[in-house]
């Protein structure tokens, strides 16, 4: 494919991209540490069928530092949405006990440019879920990103998450030195609408790496890389031996 790119030919980045990506590295540990940031979810309660939860009355006489919000998804079974509450703890265990995130070091040639080619009316693709037990929900995928990484063709899809295409992705690294379900990567668009960049160096650990409360999608056979990609984050490190599947 002609406008396909290979993981030897890094794209075009800014003057300073290693110091943009330690920006992003401080930002990034400052939201995982943040009252509502995924180290402070603590409790997902769901609803029996039909019922919507109030949040204020779940919040009552809960500790100042307890935030309550509410979320919905859709029943694998029924089809009928299901509503629930999320409990954020600013003094969670796990972010009592938070490090940092171990990463690779920064790599330039793990930042590349793909083809992006936008489906009209978009189009639906199943994701497994990590706590679906093999069931599946259709999310939203705008276009295909198109580009060639190590001499093979990858066609991957990345979902809409709230307006950002987010990239679910796996590779040899995952369950050894990376997080075990697989990685996540916004996808950064261009001012060419038929282009844009993949920085690996941004890749991250997901939300259920750092609690057991969240329900991350898992990376599709398309998006399964066949070489290590040793750009990005490892795996968050703990101080005491805690573990953050709590």
């Amino acid at each position: 494919m002609s406008n396909a790119v290979s993981h030897s030919v890094p794209a075009r980045v800014s003057a300073d991209p290693a110091e943009e990506w330690e920006a992003w590295r401080a930002g990034r540990h400052q939201a995982l540490m943040s009252p509502t940031g995924n180290l402070a979810l603590v409790e997902t309660r769901w609803a029996p069928a039909g019922e919507v939860p109030d949040a204020a009355e779940a919040r009552a006489d809960r500790p100042e530092t307890v935030t309550v919000t509410t979320l919905r998804r859709t029943d694998l079974v029924t089809g009928e949405p299901e509503h629930g509450l999320r409990f954020w703890d600013a003094d969670a265990p796990a972010i009592r006990h938070f490090e940092r995130v171990d990463v690779f070091p920064y790599d330039p040639a793990w930042v590349l440019e793909a083809s992006y080619t936008p489906v009209a009316g978009a189009r639906s693709i199943a994701f497994e879920h990590i706590r679906d037990n093999g069931g599946s929900r259709d999310l939203v995928v705008p276009g295909d990103i198109t580009l060639t990484v190590d001499g093979r063709a990858y066609t991957l899809s990345a979902f809409d998450d709230d307006g950002t295409l987010l990239l679910v992705f796996g590779d040899p690294t995952n369950g050894d030195t990376t997080y075990g379900a697989g990685r996540f990567l916004f996808v950064r668009r261009t001012d060419d609408e038929s282009r844009v960049v993949l920085d690996f160096n941004q890749a991250f650990v997901p939300p259920c790496g750092f609690s057991d409360q969240y329900n991350c999608p898992m990376p599709p056979r398309q998006n399964r890389f066949h070489l290590p990609v040793e750009a990005g984050e490892k795996l968050p490190v703990f101080r005491a031996g805690f573990d953050a599947q709590h």
